[in-house]
């Protein structure tokens, strides 16, 4: 059944959670798509075989598609922590944004309001909550770097640096210990700085590996 205040369309795109699995992390991604209607419309097609469980308007309308108990189709190839099958071991969440305007106000108060309850339901800390482009940094982006990261992170639903850590610590160790897959250092360094360095260029600084020893500590 859907929660409370979201509009039901199931999606046959959905399965059981493999071997047990239940959800430990959350999964957000952007639909890149001109609305919320042509996003539900892709997410609900059999012949596309992807969906989420939720999708956010940019109105603020939240619509259900898979049940949280179920394994929607929502994150692909990639890894968390060294562990694959990400479907099976989260919820997925789609965000009506065009990958390159502003993520509209009423859009962020819902999810605002969404994650908590996700969050205590299946006991998921803060940290569990993350971008597609964590898990996959060889293929996406999204969220993308417009997304208020921050804003999670002052509500207690996201991981966001404290303070700097230990700028001597190899980066790579770092990005270890946070679960960023085993990918090229370039990817993993653009993956990181998408999240908590948008916008930002070049070799990898001092800064980088102060930032992320900060989060694996905290992490």
């Amino acid at each position: 059944m859907p929660i409370p205040g979201a509009l039901w369309h199931p999606s046959p795109n959905h399965g059981p959670r493999r071997g047990g699995l239940r959800p430990e992390l959350v999964v957000i991604h952007y639909t890149e798509m001109v609305s919320a209607e042509a996003a539900l419309a892709r997410l609900s097609d059999p012949a596309a075989e992807v969906s989420a469980h939720y999708l956010i308007g940019r109105d603020g309308r939240l619509w259900q598609l898979v049940e949280e108990e179920a394994r929607a189709w929502h994150a692909g190839a990639g890894e968390w922590q060294g562990r694959g099958d990400v479907n099976s071991r989260s919820i997925g969440i789609e965000l009506d944004n065009d990958g390159k305007s502003p993520f509209a106000a009423p859009l962020m108060d819902r999810l605002d309001a969404l994650l908590p309850g996700i969050l205590a339901r299946w006991t998921i800390p803060a940290k569990g909550v993350i971008a597609h482009s964590d898990m996959a940094p060889a293929r996406k982006i999204d969220p993308g770097p417009r997304f208020d990261w921050q804003r999670l992170a002052r509500r207690g639903l996201a991981l966001w640096p404290e303070a700097p850590g230990d700028a001597e610590t190899p980066l790579q160790a770092s990005l270890d210990a946070l679960g960023y897959p085993d990918v090229a250092p370039d990817l993993r360094l653009a993956a990181f700085r998408l999240r908590f360095r948008p916008r930002h260029e070049g070799p990898e600084d001092a800064t980088d590996r102060a930032l992320a020893k900060a989060l694996a500590r905290q992490g």
